[in-house]
């Protein structure tokens, strides 16, 4: 299925393949995966969400571990695409955010993609750099909070808004109430009651549009472009020409990725996903209270049964998190991942996990999504 689709102009940088690699921690997306996806010419992203957990000091000194590996991984991309795009996802609900985007900055980073909380003092952050500044929001109302208070207080707009739907993996930017009614049942598994043909939901697709409505109000107001991009249970080309019609700019992909030759996860990891059924994707509920979606294995149903899991001592991963009272501890958990111990991990996954069928190169991951179009 042809697509009308065009480069992706951010500002003064252009990707000629208008994919980012979504970022996945800890471990899954650093710099190797980020450098590929950045030579294919679309935007390849590192995860800083404990970058540093294979550092000989990460248990003893782990902000220094996490800002050190920030450095390694981004030169390790750029060796691999020297004239690519490279940025780096970072979690507003890391402790230590603000070094650690000062450290992605010193780095050399293009661009700087946040979530997980809204990065609303981004851009004070960022300060004179020529670093561009993508926040993920996933409602119409978090857009507007986004875009309203940028404009106020800094005159500025983002140079690229991400939008992130429900099908996406890991932690997700909704309530089990919302995501409900957006066709995902409280087990994680698609409805096929309300699911439309192209199995991206039709809701959604209503939230989205609202979300690119406040964009072009604030466009207008600021006399600006901003770029836009949707992620979130975009597994094919169907679903990636279904985003473009739409009418944003680019897509956000994660779960493909994984699967792929070059991702940095161990290959027990990636055979996780080989090996699942639809049954096994489910919304869990992450040491802080956030609902996220993962492959349910032998950890997870420990959890889900209230068992408490012993963990390390706290790493002070993020602000939410008092270790005295979780179920488990979230870094343990994906180190456990990264490292291919995948019955005692927390597998976190996109929606749509299941359908792969083999390894694949990052190439073809991105030919298969655009198809012709490329």
């Amino acid at each position: 299925m042809m697509m009308n689709i065009h480069p992706l102009k951010i500002g003064n940088i252009e990707a000629g393949v208008p994919v980012i690699q979504g970022g996945m921690g800890v471990g899954i997306s650093l710099g190797r995966l980020a450098g590929a996806v950045a030579k294919e010419g679309g935007i390849g992203v590192i995860s800083a969400a404990q970058i540093g957990f294979r550092e000989p000091d990460f248990d003893t000194n782990t902000k220094e571990a996490n800002l050190r590996a920030i450095k390694k991984e981004y030169e390790k991309a750029r060796a691999i695409a020297p004239d690519g795009i490279i940025g780096f996802n970072l979690m507003v609900a890391m402790r230590h955010y603000e070094e650690y985007v000062r450290a992605a900055i010193d780095a050399g980073a293009d661009m700087i993609i946040s979530g997980a909380g809204l990065p609303v003092d981004l851009p004070k952050i960022a300060g004179e750099s020529d670093v561009k500044l993508a926040p993920i929001v996933s409602t119409e109302k978090s857009a507007r909070v986004i875009l309203r208070y940028w404009g106020k207080k800094y005159r500025r707009m983002p140079d690229l808004l991400v939008i992130e739907g429900p099908k996406a993996g890991g932690h997700l930017g909704f309530t089990k109430e919302q995501l409900t009614e957006y066709g995902v049942d409280v087990e994680g598994k698609i409805s096929h009651v309300e699911e439309p043909a192209h199995d991206v939901g039709e809701s959604y697709d209503q939230e989205v549009i609202r979300i690119l409505s406040i964009v072009r109000e604030y466009e207008t107001q600021f006399k600006c472009r901003i770029p836009t991009a949707l992620g979130g249970g975009i597994a094919d080309s169907s679903q990636a020409a279904h985003a473009f019609s739409l009418g944003v700019d680019a897509i956000q992909v994660a779960t493909r990725f994984v699967t792929t030759k070059e991702c940095d996860a161990d290959i027990r990891y990636k055979e996780a996903y080989l090996h699942a059924d639809e049954a096994d994707i489910a919304i869990v509920k992450s040491p802080v209270g956030m609902p996220g979606r993962a492959i349910m294995n032998p950890f997870m149903k420990k959890v889900m049964a209230g068992e408490q899991i012993p963990h390390s001592p706290c790493h002070r991963c993020l602000n939410q998190c008092n270790p005295s009272e979780i179920p488990y501890c979230i870094t343990d958990a994906l180190i456990h991942a990264a490292k291919g111990e995948t019955d005692d991990a927390l597998l976190f996954c996109g929606a749509y996990a299941y359908k792969a069928e083999r390894l694949e190169t990052v190439k073809e991951v991105i030919d298969s999504l655009l198809g012709e179009s490329v």
